[in-house]
């Protein structure tokens, strides 16, 4: 079985903190050595544990901004 490897390429955003010191947050991610892709998930204040999150590729994730957009 190979290892799981995730290195957070670019910090977007925070979206909030736990009284734990855990963060919810926007991030571009790259799992196993993969492309980045924005990812919103729980992590710890050393960002060495994360929680459950989601990621999006770049065409999804335009078509959630898309979606916010005004005139949309």
């Amino acid at each position: 079985m190979s290892e799981f490897t995730f290195e957070i390429t670019e910090r977007l955003l925070v979206l909030s903190t736990n009284d734990k010191g855990w963060s919810k947050e926007l991030n571009r991610v790259s799992f196993n050595g993969a492309e980045p892709k924005f990812d919103i998930r729980m992590w710890n204040e050393d960002h060495t544990k994360m929680g459950k999150g989601i990621t999006f590729t770049n065409e999804e994730f335009k078509t959630i901004l898309d979606a916010f957009r005004p005139g949309y």
